[in-house]
C-alpha cells in the first residue's frame, strides 16, 4: 500500500476513533473538518446544514484565511442550492466535483440506478458546468469544489426514513483534481460523520427527555407532594420551563364553586370594556369545543376536530389565525403572538384551560452576501461578505418537545385540579359540620358569659356602693352580652317624665344623655301595666302600636327596636306585651317603679330572643338590689357629710376668730404706730420749709457783710477758718433736703400702714386695688431687697386700668399680704440667680380662669364691645411649685409646708374665705413642680352683682 493510501487510511480511523471518543456533535464536526482539509491540503472545508425552508447554515469550518474569508456562522438562502439539486443530494446521495477553470463538473452518485452494477464504484462523470454555478464559484473565489451529501437515517422512526441534513463542502482557489479515493476516503469520513449524527441526536433526545421528566418533577412536587397545592407556583414554573412570557390557569365552575376561578402570571390578554375572562368569550368556546384550523408546530396549518384528553391547541402566530380576530383586541399592546391551549381533562370530566403565551422576539441572521430575501435569486450574488439581517417582531414557533411537554403538565395540573376541588368539597363538608359545632359552642358559650356577667354585676354592687359605677357595669354587659348598639337606664324624675342617666353604645349613634323625652311621653296606663312587671317588646318600631309621638321621638333617637325591663319591681311576671297597653286594666296592687333598663337597636329591626330577654330581667333584678344599697349608703353618707360639714364649719370659725383677732390687734398696733410718728413728723416736715428759709438769709446776711466788710477782723478771720464757712455754705441746702426727703418716706410708710390696716374703712368701699397692692409691697420692702447672700426679689408689675371696685379693703390687704409673703417664703429656698414676682390685674366681662398659667405673665386683654363686671389679680413666683398632692390642701386650715414655728396653717383658708364667701369671688392655685406657683383671684367690681348671683 502507497504512503498517500496510508495516510489517507489514518484519517479515517482518527476520525473514527474521535466520533467514538466524544458525544458532542460540534466537537466532532469541528475535528473533521480540520482532518479532511489536512487531508486534501484545500484551503477551507466546511459543513453546511439545511434548514427546514431549504437554507442553510455553515455550522464547522478549517478555512486558509490567508487565501480565503470565513463562512463559519452564515446563512445561505434556499435558491443556492434549488430544490431539484437537493432532491438528487438525497435519492442519489450524489457527490459533485467542479473544476472551475476546466468548466466542468464531476457527479458521482452514491446510489446506482437500477440498471447500474451496485458491486463496483461509480466512476466521475464529468460534463460543462452551467455558467450560473461557475459565476456564484468565482464570487467565492474558488477554483476547485468538492461536495459530498450528509444524509441522517432515523433510526427511531417504525420505517426507516431518511433525510437530507447537510452538505461536506471544500474549496480550493487554485484548480485541483479530486482523485476516485480522495473521494471514497472522504464518502468514508462523511459515512462516519452520519453515524456521528444520529448518535447525537439520540443524546439530544435522551437529554430532552430528561429534562422533561425533570420539569415534571418539580411541577408534580408543586401539586401533589406539599401540604397545599401550589397551582401558582406550578404556572409560574410551567410558564418558565416553555420559556414563555406569561400564562394563565382556568378552573371551570362546578356545584361547589359557581363561579370560575382564574389564576395568572407574567403578560396576559385583557378586554378593556369587559371583565370577562378570555376562556368565557364565545369565540374562544367556539374555537376550542368545534372544528378549527390551528398551527402545527412546523408552521403549517392543520384541521383538528374536538378535543379530547389534553390534546393542546396551538398558534404560532395570532396575526395568522382568521378565527380568533375577534379576540385580537385582548391582544393589543402585549407582545404576545404565540399561543398553547391544554384543555384539562380528568377522566372525561372538563376541568379548565392551561393556557400558554409566547410573546414575538427580534430575529438576528447574518447572511452570506446581501440579497433581498423577499424576491427569486435569479443571479449569483457578487459579493459573500457577512451581511446582517434584523427581522422584528417576529413568532416563535412551537415545538414538539414544547407540545410532548406541555401535554405532560396538562395531566398533571388536571389530577392537581381534581384534588383540588374534592378538598374544596371536603372543606365544605368540615365548614358546615363546624358550623353546626360553632353554633351549639356559641350557645353554651353565651349562657357561660351570662352567667359570668350577672357575676361581674353582682361582685360590682358587693365590692361598691357607687350607684353609677354600679349601673354603668349593667349597661356594658348587656349592650356586650346582647350585641345591640344601645343600652341605657332610664330613671322617672316624677309620675310620667324621666331622664337617661347612664348609657353604653357603640359606634357613632346619637347619645340620649343629653336629650329629654318629651312630657307625657308615658302614659299612666303604661306606667300602671310596667309597675305590674310586664315588659315592653319592640321588634320593629314602624309597626308597634305605638302613639305617633312616641314613634318620632324614638325614629330622632335613632331606634329601630327595643326591649324595655320596669326596674324596682319584685317579682316581675313573665308574660310579655308590647309597650301600647293602655287598654288593659290596672291592677289593684301596684310596686314603686324606679325606672327602666332598656336595650335599642339602631340598625334594623330584631326578633329578641327569649334568652335575652331572661337576661335582661336577672340584670334589671340586681340593679333593683344596687339601688337599694345605694340609696341607703346615700342617706349614711349624707349623715355622714352633715357631721363633716358642721365640724369643718366649726373649724374654720375657729380658725377665722383666731386670726380675725390676731389681724385686729395688728391692725390696731399698726394704727397706733402710725399715728405716733405721724405726729412728730408732722412736725419736722412743716418746720423744714422754714428752716430752709431761714438759713438763706443768714446766708444772705453774712454776704452783705463780706460784700461791704472785706477786711474783717482777725478773730472772725479764725472763726470762718474753724467753721469751714465755704463747706457749710454748700452743704446746709443738701442737708435740709435730705431731711425734707427722709420725713416724705416716714409719712409715705405711715400712709401705708394706714391703708393696710384700713381701720376707718371697715365696711364695703370703693377702693383702689393698685393702692392696696402697693401699700403691701412696701411692708414687705424689707423682705424683698437684697442682703449679703440674697440677690433680691424682681416684682415685675402688669397693671391694667382698673375701675375703683367695692371691697372690704382691710380684708382684701390681708389676702394680699398672705399671697406675697407665701411668694417670699418659696423664693428665699430656691436659686436665687432667677427670682421675680409678677402681679397683673385687668378687667373681664365674664370668668377667665381658664386661661390662666403660672408661667403666662402676660396680663390677659380687656373683652372689646362688653361692658366689664370682674377684675382678676394674678400673683405668680418663679419658685420650685408645689407637688399636685399638695395642691389640695392648701386652703385646709392648719395645712402648712413651711417649718414648725415658721407658720399657723392660717393664711390662705382665711383668704380663701375673704375672696369666695366674703366677696363672691373666684380663689384658685396653679402650680407645676420647678416651674413656680400662680394664684388666680378674681372678684365682682361690685358687690351687688355677687350677692345678685
Amino acid at each position: 500500500m502507497l504512503q498517500p493510501e496510508l495516510d489517507q487510511e489514518d484519517l479515517l480511523r482518527r476520525i473514527t476513533n474521535r466520533i467514538r471518543q466524544s458525544l458532542e456533535l460540534q466537537e466532532i464536526l469541528n475535528a473533521t473538518v480540520a482532518e479532511v482539509r489536512s487531508l486534501l491540503g484545500t484551503d477551507r472545508v466546511m459543513v453546511y446544514r439545511f434548514h427546514a425552508s431549504g437554507g442553510g447554515q455553515v455550522i464547522a469550518e478549517s478555512v486558509n484565511t490567508n487565501r480565503l474569508s470565513s463562512l463559519n456562522g452564515l446563512n445561505f438562502p434556499a435558491d443556492d442550492i434549488p430544490e431539484q439539486a437537493r432532491q438528487l443530494y438525497l435519492t442519489e446521495r450524489l457527490r459533485s466535483i467542479v473544476d472551475v477553470s476546466e468548466g466542468l463538473i464531476g457527479l458521482s452518485p452514491l446510489e446506482p440506478s437500477e440498471t447500474d452494477d451496485r458491486s463496483t464504484p461509480q466512476p466521475i462523470h464529468y460534463r460543462p458546468v452551467d455558467a450560473c454555478h461557475v459565476k456564484y464559484l468565482r464570487a467565492m473565489g474558488v477554483q476547485s469544489s468538492m461536495v459530498l451529501p450528509i444524509v441522517h437515517y432515523d433510526i427511531q422512526a417504525q420505517r426507516s426514513q431518511k433525510r437530507l441534513w447537510g452538505l461536506l463542502v471544500s474549496h480550493h482557489v487554485t484548480p485541483r483534481t479530486i482523485s476516485q479515493r480522495e473521494l471514497q476516503i472522504v464518502q468514508s469520513v462523511v459515512d462516519q460523520v452520519s453515524i456521528a449524527i444520529a448518535q447525537s441526536n439520540l443524546l439530544s433526545q435522551t437529554r430532552q427527555q430528561h429534562q422533561i421528566e425533570a420539569t415534571i418533577n418539580r411541577v408534580s412536587t408543586l401539586l401533589h407532594s406539599l401540604p397545599t397545592i401550589q397551582l401558582q407556583a406550578a404556572l409560574q414554573e410551567t410558564v418558565s420551563a416553555l420559556s414563555s412570557g406569561g400564562g394563565r390557569l382556568y378552573i371551570a365552575p362546578d356545584q361547589v364553586n359557581l363561579r370560575a376561578e382564574c389564576l395568572i402570571y407574567g403578560t396576559q390578554p385583557t378586554f378593556e370594556d369587559s371583565p370577562r375572562k378570555i376562556e368565557e368569550h364565545p369565540v374562544f368556546v367556539q374555537w376550542v369545543t368545534g372544528d378549527r384550523t390551528v398551527d402545527t408546530a412546523n408552521g403549517s396549518s392543520e384541521f383538528t376536530s374536538t378535543p379530547v384528553g389534553c390534546q393542546p391547541l396551538i398558534v404560532n402566530d395570532l396575526h395568522q389565525v382568521a378565527e380568533l380576530a375577534s379576540l385580537a383586541p385582548a391582544f393589543d399592546g402585549t407582545p404576545i403572538r404565540g399561543w398553547l391551549v391544554i384543555p384539562l381533562y380528568y377522566r372525561s370530566s372538563f376541568l379548565g384551560y392551561l393556557s400558554i403565551f409566547r410573546s414575538q422576539v427580534v430575529q438576528e441572521i447574518l447572511w452570506a452576501g446581501e440579497f433581498n430575501p423577499n424576491e427569486e435569486q435569479r443571479s449569483p450574488r457578487e459579493s459573500f461578505e457577512q451581511w446582517r439581517e434584523v427581522k422584528w417582531n417576529q413568532a416563535q414557533l412551537w415545538t414538539n418537545y414544547d407540545i410532548e411537554l406541555a401535554i405532560a403538565l396538562g395531566h398533571h395540573f388536571a389530577m392537581a385540579i381534581e384534588q383540588y376541588k374534592l378538598y374544596a368539597q371536603v372543606q365544605a363538608l368540615n365548614s358546615n359540620l363546624e358550623c353546626q359545632v360553632a353554633e351549639r359552642t356559641a350557645k353554651l358559650q353565651q349562657s357561660l358569659e351570662q352567667g359570668r356577667a350577672l357575676q361581674r354585676v353582682t361582685n360590682q354592687i358587693r365590692g361598691t356602693l357607687d350607684l353609677k359605677t354600679t349601673l354603668q357595669t349593667i349597661v356594658r354587659e348587656v349592650r356586650q352580652l346582647l350585641n345591640t348598639d344601645r343600652v341605657i337606664i332610664y330613671r322617672f324624675t316624677d309620675d310620667s317624665h324621666g331622664q337617661v342617666i347612664v348609657e353604653s353604645m357603640t359606634g357613632e349613634w346619637l347619645s340620649l344623655l343629653d336629650i329629654d323625652d318629651p312630657q307625657q311621653y308615658f302614659s299612666k296606663a303604661q306606667i300602671q301595666v310596667y309597675k305590674r312587671g310586664n315588659l315592653g317588646v319592640i321588634k320593629d318600631v314602624t309597626q308597634a302600636r305605638l302613639t305617633p309621638d312616641q314613634q318620632e321621638f324614638l325614629k330622632r333617637c335613632q331606634v329601630q327596636a327595643a326591649l324595655i325591663v320596669p326596674i324596682g319591681v319584685e317579682n316581675p311576671q313573665t308574660n310579655e306585651i308590647p309597650i301600647m297597653l293602655d287598654s288593659l286594666p290596672c291592677p289593684r296592687w301596684e310596686q314603686p317603679l324606679w325606672g327602666f333598663l332598656i336595650a335599642q337597636e339602631c340598625k334594623a329591626r330584631r326578633d329578641w330572643l327569649p334568652s335575652e330577654i331572661k337576661l335582661l330581667k336577672k340584670l334589671a333584678d340586681q340593679a333593683a338590689v344596687a339601688i337599694q344599697q345605694a340609696e341607703l349608703f346615700t342617706h349614711t353618707q349624707a349623715q355622714a357629710q352633715q357631721l363633716a360639714s358642721a365640724f369643718h364649719h366649726l373649724k374654720q370659725t375657729q380658725a377665722q376668730l383666731i386670726q380675725t383677732e390676731k389681724m385686729s390687734s395688728l391692725g390696731q398696733l399698726i394704727a397706733g404706730v402710725a399715728h405716733e410718728i405721724n405726729n412728730p413728723v408732722n412736725f419736722i416736715y412743716g418746720n423744714l420749709v422754714y428752716t430752709s428759709q431761714y438759713a438763706q438769709d443768714l446766708l444772705n446776711i453774712i454776704h452783705s457783710y463780706q460784700k461791704y466788710h472785706p477786711q474783717p477782723e482777725p478773730e472772725i478771720i479764725e472763726l470762718l477758718d474753724v467753721i469751714d464757712l465755704e463747706f457749710l455754705e454748700g452743704d446746709l441746702p443738701k442737708l435740709l433736703e435730705s431731711m425734707k426727703m427722709g420725713s416724705e418716706r416716714i409719712r409715705k410708710l405711715v400712709l401705708s400702714l394706714r391703708n393696710f390696716s384700713r381701720l376707718d374703712q371697715a365696711e364695703k368701699k370703693l377702693v383702689d386695688i393698685h393702692e392696696g397692692i402697693e401699700s403691701t409691697l412696701l411692708i414687705l420692702q424689707y423682705r424683698l431687697k437684697g442682703k449679703s447672700n440674697h440677690p433680691g426679689i424682681q416684682v415685675i408689675k402688669n397693671y391694667g386700668e382698673l375701675p375703683l371696685v367695692e371691697c372690704y379693703p382691710s380684708q382684701l390687704n390681708q389676702v394680699f399680704m398672705n399671697v406675697l409673703s407665701n411668694a417670699i417664703d418659696a423664693l428665699e429656698d430656691c436659686n436665687p440667680d432667677h427670682q421675680r414676682i409678677t402681679i397683673s390685674t385687668t378687667v373681664q366681662s365674664k370668668t377667665s380662669e381658664n386661661q390662666y398659667s403660672p408661667n403666662n405673665t402676660t396680663p390677659i386683654e380687656e373683652n372689646q364691645g362688653s361692658f366689664p363686671t370682674h377684675i382678676i389679680i394674678q400673683i405668680a413666683d418663679s419658685g420650685s411649685g408645689i407637688s399636685p398632692e399638695l395642691q389640695s390642701q392648701i386652703f385646709d386650715p392648719f395645712f402648712t409646708t413651711k417649718p414648725i414655728g415658721k407658720g399657723t396653717g392660717l393664711g390662705l383658708s382665711i383668704s380663701y374665705q375673704i375672696i369666695v364667701e366674703k366677696h363672691g369671688g373666684i380663689f384658685k392655685c396653679s402650680s407645676q413642680p420647678g416651674e413656680g406657683t400662680g394664684f388666680w383671684i378674681e372678684i365682682p367690681i361690685r358687690q351687688s352683682q355677687s350677692e345678685d348671683k
